[in-house]
């Protein structure tokens, strides 16, 4: 009975998806060990589907190249016509991964195919564009302009204080007593500490 209900071939595509799915997620954003779990299992009950059921290696082979594209339709997002590509290879190979009687008659629903296709290349092309931008995103506090800065003791600093540099709180030192409202000039900095000096005005 369970051996029926797992070869049925929408279920077994939908197991395959959500292995693959979670394995990627674990990936993106490993350590909890849930996904990992999830992701064993779904795709231990998607192999044993696949290993009784006849494949289309056609298909197999149009679901690999597919991901060409969606690399491509990622990185060059204006261009969506790579996104076209990869969605419409997502949906094909989806629909023929399995052989049915007559090669071209999907065993896979088609209306599946198309609704997990969607929803699962859209969320992925998501997330891999977002994870893409926050790579080349330039950093919004470049520390290298902080040198040479100027700003204004909020306490007394000498091993030890703080001042306020470009509209933002620092631990700062000095080799020399500075009271607590003074005028200060960044000279250096050690990780996220200040060194700082007196500013004569």
């Amino acid at each position: 009975m369970v051996e029926n209900i797992l070869l049925n071939p929408n279920l077994a595509y939908l197991l395959l998806v959500g292995g693959f799915s979670l394995a990627l997620m674990a990936i993106l954003a490993p350590g909890t060990g849930v996904l990992e779990i999830g992701a064993f299992f779904t795709l231990l009950l998607a192999g044993f589907a696949i290993y009784r059921l006849p494949i289309n290696y056609w298909a197999l082979v149009i679901l690999l190249v597919g991901v060409f594209p969606f690399v491509l339709a990622v990185r060059k997002s204006r261009q969506l016509i790579f996104l076209v590509i990869a969605f419409l290879a997502l949906i094909i190979g989806s629909a023929y991964i399995f052989q049915g009687d007559l090669w071209w008659q999907p065993v896979v629903n088609p209306i599946l195919a198309v609704v997990v296709s969607l929803l699962v290349g859209g969320f992925f092309w998501i997330v891999a564009s977002k994870t893409l931008q926050a790579d080349l995103a330039i950093p919004a506090h470049d520390l290298g302009v902080i040198i040479g800065a100027e700003g204004e003791a909020k306490s007394d600093i000498y091993e030890e204080g703080s001042v306020q540099v470009l509209g933002e709180l620092w631990t700062a030192r000095s080799s020399e007593p500075i009271p607590d409202g003074s005028i200060v000039r960044v000279i250096g900095r050690d990780g996220f500490v200040l060194e700082v000096c007196k500013v004569d005005k």
